[in-house]
C-alpha cells in the first residue's frame, strides 16, 4: 500500500491547527486576566460594604491561577474528547492508519505526519482545558451573582457577565471553523479514502467507532464490543421494556430514534420562534446586555473595505474629473466604523470634443461612521487634497498645494443580495476657506468589498 502525500499540504494544516491552538490559548489566558482582575474589584468594593463578604484575595488568587497553569501547561489531560469534529477525527486516524500499514516513509515526510498528529492532540487538548475553563466561568459567574445580588455593584456584575459571554463566543467561533476543513484539510482526507484498507480502518478505529457501532466495523474489532462503563443493547432493551410495559420495545435503537426525531421537532419549532423575534441563531446563549458582535472577530474580519466614487463638473480651473478613492475601515463595533483612505482624481477634459486624461490632484482621508437609524448612518471626516494638476510625483511635495476639508453629512448604506454598497451626501465646511474655492457639497457612491 502506497500513499502518496503532499509535503505542503501537511505543513499547511499543522501551521494552520498550530494557529488556531495559540489563538484558544491565547483568548483563554486573556479572559482569565481580565476576570481574575473584576473579581478582585468586585472583593474589594465588597469589603468596604460588609468585611465578612466574599471570599479572601489569596483564595481569588489561588483559583484563578490553577485554571491558568492548566490552560498554559495542559497539566490536566482528560482523557477522551469533549467536542467531536470529524475533519480532526478523519485526519488523525488517517495518520494512524500510514504509520500502521504504509510502507516506510521518506524521513522528511515522516517528520510533517509526525508533527502534523501532534499538533491534532495538542488542538483536542486545548480544546477539552478550554472547555473546563468555559464551566469554571459560569460556575464563578454564579457564585459572585449570590454576592452582588444585594448591593449596587450592578457596573462590577456587568463586566464579569460580558467576560464570561464573550469569552463562551470567541470559543464557538473557533470550533465553529473547526466544523469546516479547508481545502488542504478536504484534499488530504480524500487522498486517504481512496484506500479501501483506510475505509476500514476508519470504522473500527475512529474517536466515533469508539462509541457507535459503523457501517462495516468489523465484529472482533474492540470498538465492535460494548464500551466500558456503558449499557449493553440487551441490557438497554431490558431496561426499557421494564419501564414501558405494554410497547413491544425490542430494538432500542429504532426507539431512541424516534423519540430524539421528536424532540428535534420541537426544538426546531422554538428555534423558528425565536428567529421570528429576531434572536438570529437560536444555539447562542442570550445574553442580559447587548453584545458587540464584532468583538469575537479577529482584526482581519473587522476591515471592511470600500470604494467611493465622485465627479465634478467643469469649471475655470478645473476639467470635468472623476475621484476614484479606496477605503479600510476598522469596525470599533456594530454601531461605528473609523478608517482611512486614498484617493486619485483624474481629469476628462472640458467636454467630449475635447477628451484628454490628466492627472488633476490625489488625496488623503480620514472618516467615522457612526450608525443614526436603520440604514442611515452619520459621517464625518477630515481630509487633505492635491488640487493642482501633476506630472511627477515629486510635484507632490509643495505642502502649499494640499487643502483640508472636513467633512459631516449621511450615508445611506443599501445591499443588493451579497453587493453592498452606500450613497453619502457630505458637506465640507473648510471649503469657503479654500483657494481656489472648491464645491461645498459632495455626492459620493461607494461600494463596499
Amino acid at each position: 500500500m502506497d500513499v502518496k502525500l503532499n509535503i505542503t499540504d501537511t505543513r499547511k494544516i499543522s501551521k494552520k491547527l498550530n494557529k488556531t491552538t495559540q489563538r484558544i490559548q491565547k483568548n483563554a489566558v486573556s479572559t482569565l486576566k481580565k476576570m481574575k482582575s473584576v473579581e478582585q474589584k468586585l472583593f474589594q468594593q465588597l469589603q468596604k460594604k460588609n468585611s465578612q463578604a466574599g471570599v479572601g484575595g489569596a483564595v481569588i488568587d489561588s483559583l484563578y491561577n490553577v485554571q491558568l497553569q492548566k490552560i498554559q501547561s495542559l497539566s490536566d489531560k482528560t482523557s477522551g474528547i469533549t467536542d467531536y469534529f470529524p475533519s480532526l477525527d478523519s485526519l488523525q486516524t488517517g495518520l494512524a492508519f500510514i504509520e500502521k500499514t504504509g510502507k516506510q516513509l521518506p524521513v522528511d515526510q515522516l517528520k510533517n505526519l509526525q508533527l502534523l498528529s501532534g499538533n491534532i492532540s495538542g488542538l483536542q487538548q486545548q480544546l477539552n482545558a478550554a472547555n473546563q475553563l468555559q464551566t469554571f466561568l459560569a460556575e464563578r459567574k454564579n457564585q459572585l451573582r449570590q454576592y452582588v445580588a444585594n448591593s449596587s455593584l450592578a457596573k462590577e456584575w456587568k463586566r464579569v457577565n460580558k467576560e464570561v459571554y464573550y469569552y463562551q463566543q470567541q470559543l464557538g467561533v473557533y470550533k465553529e471553523l473547526l466544523k469546516h476543513p479547508d481545502k488542504a484539510v478536504e484534499k488530504l482526507i480524500d487522498v486517504l479514502r481512496e484506500q479501501p484498507a483506510f475505509r476500514q480502518f476508519m470504522a473500527n478505529n475512529s474517536q466515533l467507532a469508539q462509541l457507535f457501532r459503523l457501517p462495516g466495523q468489523s465484529t472482533n474489532s474492540s470498538a465492535a464490543g460494548a464500551v466500558t462503563g456503558l449499557q449493553t443493547r440487551a441490557g438497554v432493551s431490558q431496561l426499557l421494556q421494564q419501564q414501558f410495559p405494554g410497547q413491544g420495545i425490542t430494538d432500542p435503537t429504532a426507539y431512541f430514534q424516534q423519540q430524539i426525531g421528536a424532540a428535534q421537532a420541537e426544538m426546531n419549532q422554538w428555534k423558528e420562534k425565536l428567529n421570528q423575534l429576531g434572536g438570529g441563531s437560536s444555539d447562542l446563549v442570550m445574553p442580559d446586555f447587548k453584545p458587540n458582535q464584532q468583538k469575537t472577530k479577529t482584526f482581519l474580519q473587522r476591515i471592511e473595505w470600500g470604494l467611493n466614487i465622485q465627479s465634478q463638473r467643469p469649471n475655470g480651473l478645473f476639467p470635468v474629473t472623476s475621484e476614484l478613492a479606496l477605503m479600510a475601515g476598522y469596525k470599533l463595533n456594530d454601531k461605528s466604523t473609523v478608517g482611512l483612505g486614498a484617493a486619485y482624481k483624474m481629469g476628462w477634459g472640458k467636454n467630449f470634443s475635447t477628451i484628454k486624461i490628466t492627472h488633476q490632484g490625489v488625496g488623503l482621508r480620514s472618516f467615522l461612521d457612526i450608525k443614526l437609524k436603520g440604514s442611515f448612518w452619520i459621517t464625518g471626516g477630515y481630509e487633505l487634497n492635491h488640487q493642482q494638476e501633476f506630472n511627477r510625483l515629486d510635484e507632490l511635495k509643495d505642502l502649499n498645494a494640499w487643502q483640508r476639508s472636513g467633512l459631516i453629512g449621511l450615508s445611506k448604506k443599501y445591499s443588493i443580495g451579497k453587493k453592498k454598497g452606500n450613497l453619502q451626501l457630505l458637506w465640507d465646511f473648510l471649503s469657503y476657506g479654500q483657494v481656489p474655492r472648491t464645491q461645498a457639497l459632495k455626492f459620493r457612491v461607494g461600494y463596499n468589498f
